[in-house]
């Protein structure tokens, strides 16, 4: 390759990715916009909804928390909520 870059945005990724589509609810998706906006305000640093999303499945999967008794989405939330001791029921 000549060091041409193709178009598009440069990769940012240090490990192999794939591309997905996930539908989220428009409530999801402006509580993602409210999170990124605060971290702008408050530190500057641009976050993307893509990196917000990619910290909490990492932070779930650190955290080893057992969601194979989970039937239902309501019960993973349940879960993730109990092990985060703020379970309101």
């Amino acid at each position: 390759m000549t060091g041409k870059r193709g178009p598009g945005r440069p990769p940012v990724h240090d490990e192999a990715w794939t591309k997905v589509t996930v539908v989220l609810f428009n409530r999801q998706i402006a509580f993602l916009d409210r999170v990124a906006a605060s971290i702008r305000a408050q530190s500057g640093a641009a976050i993307s909804r893509a990196q917000l999303i990619r910290a909490l499945v990492d932070a779930m999967a650190d955290a080893d928390v057992d969601l194979t008794s989970a039937r239902s989405e309501q019960d993973l939330k349940a879960t993730i909520l109990a092990r985060l001791g703020r379970y309101r029921g």
